[in-house]
Formats: structure tokens, C-alpha cells, sequence
């Protein structure tokens, strides 16, 4: 069957959409919500995405009454002054607990459940990233003067010139960071550039200096190899990790060292930013794709998991999974503010489209919302979005983590888990208890009744993949494995 026609199809929507996305931006005195004025340049964004960090794997407490909500361990000075220089939030998620899928929700502002991509190492060719709007897309459609640029890790199908970049070094993947996945991945290495930290950076600051000598405004994004396996650091952050004092949660010098030299990357940035005098007009958003991993093999074991007081990590979608750091600072937002709205990664594009001018409304069939407002105003508290509650779906069998497929909603402080194989519900206030140990589902049936139908609902509407047993989700067509809800 010739699919080209339908493609074409879906571009010229696609295009169509563009141009009223260009046309609803407002710059004007007629656009009454946005901060932008006439006469205003359109603002810069810098996004930084690290690769594995946990909501506690920094030394940014990110949740003002929660001690362990920051690393007793590391240390991350340049994040401590980013969000003392602008607002974090306490309830961010990934929009899944592992890469792919994350970025994907990231730049489409779609679920991976709606996006039947919701693991690493999955045949993408169900997608039509060409004809999709992602965040470059969005800003050029806003302001054609927009140069859009991605360093790093990419991780996802396709290719970063697919979805508007102007600049990349291409279709990058873990292994272009140095991971072998084998028992050498926890043996700390020294390099010079450890995960290729600076040379990411110097290429980001290279494109910045190009834009502001061409004033033109600029979307980049560096995607960090760090912290993810493998354990590669400078020699002195070594050196200074392994002669400090271990915490009680966090232990391993090698990935303490690593996570330090990922913060003198995001230092560099902030230098620049002030050098080329852009501090005014630039966004900047810190980000990590999933959280991190349970534990470190190889170290002692762990009586929590290494993102404690959150449970389990990485590939599970309970709270160490993926509640993650996220850190905002850039113009009108008031320095050193913390915000529990839940947020999650489809909400960046919806944002960033509004931050910009434009109106994120007249994007259909996505699953984030623009927290703008919140990052003004310390007294908004909600997001509009097309569907209610934030969604994750893993439905497949993972040797490493649960063992078990299921999905997750969180709605208010409220939040549903449903596994697959049993429709075995659990359900936990997430304001009393993000610790995820006291399971509401019996004490409180109609709650549960609510969001499973909601959830139940979501994943119907989406045609969600549906687990089946002996599914590996990988290199097949997904057409030819799956059945949907």
C-alpha cells in the first residue's frame, strides 16, 4: 500500500497548521496575556536535557520541606544558582522512565501512548516525524528568524533536521557517549572530556555567539550523555568525591564526579549568557529525560533506592521513575520560587510556543498544556490541558525493574497505577505520601474508580499498545506485534 499520498496529506494539514500558529501570535497590544511587547525582541531559549538524573541526584532541594529531596553527596553549584535565579518545581515528571519515549513527549507534546512508542530500541516507522510540529517548528512558524540547534544525544527516530533543527551533529545515541553496555559501564574512567560534556557545550556557546552576531533569535538544546552509564569523570572531581565523606543515600565517587562535571558544563553556559549580554531575553530550562537509576551495580546494597525517599527508579513509572528535576529561569520569572503544580515534559512545547508570543492552543491531539502563567504568577495553579492528568504507559515485561507492564495516571495530588497483566490497581496520595508506601485503592474505591475509568478512557482514545504476553516491542513493525486499546 503507497503511503505517500496520505503523508503528503498530513504535511499540508501540518502546514496549514503552521500558518495559523504564525498568524494567532501576537506581539501586539491585542495579545493582553503575553509579556512580550511590540517592540520587544523574541526571547532565546537554551534547554539543557541530562540523561538520567534523578529528582534527588542534585544538590537543588527540590522540594522545600523535603531534605532528601536533593543529594547528600553531590554537588551542583551552578544549578543551585539557577534556581535561585529563577523557579523550580517539585512535582515535574518525564513523560516516561526511559530516553526515547521521554524525548519524543518532550518535542511533540504528545504521550508516548499516543505516540505507540513507549520504549527504547522501538521501530519508529509508524511515525511521521516530518509532518509533526515540534519545538523548533513552533518558534519558526511563530518568528521565521528563529535558528533552532542539537548537540548530544538524541535517541529517537528520524533525525534532528526532520524536526527543524537547523544545526546538529545528527542522529545521535548512547553509544556516541561512550556506553558499552556490559559490567564496564560502573568502572569509573578518567577522560578529559568526560560523556564529551564541553565539547557539547562549546558547541552550544559556538551556536549562540553565530545567532547574536546574526541577531537571530535561537532555540538550542544540548542533550547530555551524563549522567548515564558509563561512569566517565575528570580525574580531580574524582579525586575530590573519593576524599569526601559519602552520604548515607548517595555513595559512588565516580558518579558523583560525573554529575558535578555536568554542572560545569551548565556553568559555562550561564557565563556566556551574561558575556553576550543576552541574560534579558533568554530562557533557560534544565531538564532530565527519566529518573535515575534504582541503583549502581556493584556498589553495597542499597536498603532504598538510590532515589530515595522516591521508590523504585529508571523504567518504572512509580515516582523515582520519573519525577525529575526541571529548573526555569529567564525574564519577569522571580527568583528563587518553588512551584508543586505536576508538570510534565509535553508541557515544554505548549510553554515555550507561548513564551515566544504564540498560542499553544491551536496545536490538536496533545497531551501537555502551558504552565506560563505559573512561572508569573505565584498564585496560578493550574494548566489546561486537552485531556485530564498526566498518562504513562509501560506495557511490557522489563527483566530489570517491575517485571510487570502497566500504565499510570496522576490527576490532582491523586495518582492510579494499573497493571496490564492482572488489572491490579494501587493508589496513593501523592501530597502525603510521594514515598509511594500506603496503597489508598480499598480505602477509597470511588477515587479509584474515577481515575482508573480515566485512565481506562485515555489509553482507549489514544489506541494506547496493548500489553500481550511475549511481545519485545522492538524492531518489528509495531502493526505486525501489537494489538491497541
Amino acid at each position: 500500500m503507497n503511503s505517500r499520498p496520505a503523508l503528503n496529506s498530513l504535511i499540508f494539514l501540518n502546514l496549514i497548521l503552521a500558518t495559523q500558529l504564525f498568524f494567532s501570535c501576537n506581539r501586539n497590544v491585542e495579545n493582553k496575556d503575553s509579556y512580550i511587547k511590540e517592540d520587544e525582541k523574541p526571547p532565546n531559549f537554551i534547554f539543557i536535557l541530562a540523561d538520567d538524573q534523578g529528582w534527588n541526584g542534585t544538590s537543588v532541594q527540590m522540594m522545600q520541606n523535603e531534605p532528601l529531596s536533593k543529594s547528600d553527596y553531590h554537588e551542583t553549584p551552578n544549578l543551585e544558582v539557577l534556581a535561585e535565579n529563577g523557579i523550580k518545581f517539585s512535582n515535574a515528571y518525564s513523560a516516561a522512565p526511559v530516553c526515547a519515549p521521554s524525548r519524543y513527549g518532550i518535542q511533540f507534546a504528545k504521550s508516548p501512548a499516543r505516540l505507540s512508542l513507549i520504549r527504547v530500541g522501538m521501530n519508529t516507522d509508524h511515525i511521521e516525524h516530518s509532518s509533526i510540529i515540534s519545538i523548533p517548528k513552533a518558534l519558526k512558524a511563530i518568528d521565521k528568524n528563529y535558528s533552532a540547534a542539537h548537540f548530544g544525544k538524541w535517541g529517537m527516530g528520524s533525525n534532528p533536521e526532520e524536526f527543524g533543527y537547523d544545526v546538529s551533529d545528527g542522529a545521535t545515541k548512547n553509544k556516541d557517549g561512550g556506553f558499552v553496555n556490559d559490567r564496564t559501564q560502573w568502572e569509573n574512567s578518567i577522560q578529559k572530556d568526560p560523556k564529551k560534556i564541553f565539547d557539547l557545550t562549546k558547541k552550544g556557546i559556538d551556536f549562540m555567539e553565530e545567532c547574536v552576531v546574526n541577531k537571530k533569535p535561537f532555540f538550542l538544546q544540548i542533550s547530555h550523555y551524563a549522567v548515564h552509564a558509563n561512569l566517565e569523570m575528570k580525574e580531580k572531581s574524582l579525586l575530590k568525591f573519593e576524599n569526601k565523606k559519602k552520604g548515607e543515600q548517595h555513595i559512588n565517587a565516580g558518579f558523583a564526579a560525573m554529575t558535578q562535571d555536568l554542572d560545569e558544563g551548565l556553568g559555562r553556559i550561564l557565563s556566556k549568557i551574561e558575556t553576550l549580554g543576552i541574560a534579558q531575553n533568554t530562557y533557560v530550562i534544565y531538564m532530565s529525560d527519566n529518573g535515575s537509576v534504582p541503583n549502581i551495580p556493584g556498589a553495597k546494597k542499597y536498603t532504598k533506592s538510590y532515589n530515595y525517599p522516591l521508590s523504585r527508579g529508571k523504567w518504572d513509572a512509580m515516582e523515582g521513575g520519573i519525577r525529575v528535576p526541571l529548573i526555569i529561569s529567564g525574564p519577569s520569572i522571580k527568583p528563587g520560587r518553588e512551584s508543586s503544580v505536576p508538570v510534565s515534559g509535553c508541557d515544554i512545547l505548549p510553554t515555550i510556543i507561548e513564551l515566544a508570543g504564540g498560542v499553544a492552543n491551536q496545536l490538536e491531539q496533545i497531551d501537555g498544556g502551558s504552565f506560563k502563567t505559573i512561572l508569573f504568577n505565584e498564585t496560578a495553579r493550574t494548566i489546561s490541558r486537552q485531556v485530564e492528568g498526566i498518562f504513562f504507559h509501560v506495557p511490557y515485561k522489563n527483566g530489570i525493574a517491575f517485571k510487570r507492564p502497566h500504565s499510570a495516571v496522576r490527576v490532582g495530588n491523586y495518582k492510579l497505577v494499573k497493571f496490564n497483566d492482572n488489572d491490579e490497581v494501587m493508589l496513593f496520595d501523592l501530597e502525603s505520601d510521594y514515598h509511594e508506601l500506603s496503597d489508598l485503592s480499598l480505602e477509597q474505591p470511588e477515587k479509584t474508580r474515577v481515575l482508573e475509568q480515566i485512565l481506562n478512557e485515555y489509553l482507549t482514545m489514544v489506541h494506547a499498545p496493548k500489553w500481550k504476553e511475549g511481545i519485545t516491542w522492538k524492531k518489528t513493525p509495531i502493526k505486525e506485534i501489537n494489538s491497541t486499546y
